[in-house]
């Protein structure tokens, strides 16, 4: 990943910021399933606790360029200002950006209750709904496209590597093992 280019969502009158980012990131996720090819990794360089306004895109410059020339962003392109493809400037860090799931207690039960390891009154005692594990991490929501409901992706910046780590982004851009030039 030698290039990046950056995406800032506009302010809005009508749409507070996180709305705008959520379909911005829905866009970007369609897309990266069906041309992401592993190859482009997304990264929040204004996050803290939330993501920020500032989504930044990672490649090289020719895998980016193709990515953009998809159109992709179609519908979004008032919201928001597409900044230039720009090189990875000389001194960077690295770090992972991947998404962090926590199982909700219900799903637990359902499939303790599913494998067999427990009957329904006894996932309901031994698995309460105060396990649920809360996330205080930034989060991007989404539809889900199999069910329509919504789910939440939380995101975690990972600590500062001196060295990149290969590996393949998903189609969210994100990766728990390979990481993007961090600046």
């Amino acid at each position: 990943m030698d290039h990046y280019l950056d995406l800032k969502v506009l302010p809005d009158p009508e749409f507070a910021e996180q709305q705008l980012l959520n379909a911005l990131f829905a866009k970007l996720h369609r897309a990266l399933g069906q041309h992401g090819d592993g190859e482009v990794g997304v990264s929040f360089p204004d996050h803290g606790a939330r993501l920020g306004s500032r989504l930044r895109l990672h490649g090289t410059a020719q895998r980016l360029d193709q990515f953009m020339a998809l159109n992709w962003i179609q519908g979004m392109r008032d919201y928001c200002a597409i900044g230039e493809l720009l090189p990875i400037p000389a001194q960077v860090q690295y770090r992972a950006v991947r998404r962090v799931q926590a199982k909700s207690a219900y799903n637990k039960r359902k499939r303790s209750i599913t494998k067999g390891w427990l009957s329904e009154a006894e996932a309901l005692k031994r698995i309460p709904d105060t396990q649920q594990k809360k996330l205080t991490l930034p989060y991007i929501q989404l539809r889900s496209l199999s069910n329509g409901n919504p789910m939440r992706i939380y995101i975690e910046h990972g600590p500062l590597q001196d060295a990149p780590q290969s590996g393949c982004m998903s189609t969210y851009g994100l990766s728990a093992t390979a990481t993007i030039p961090w600046f």
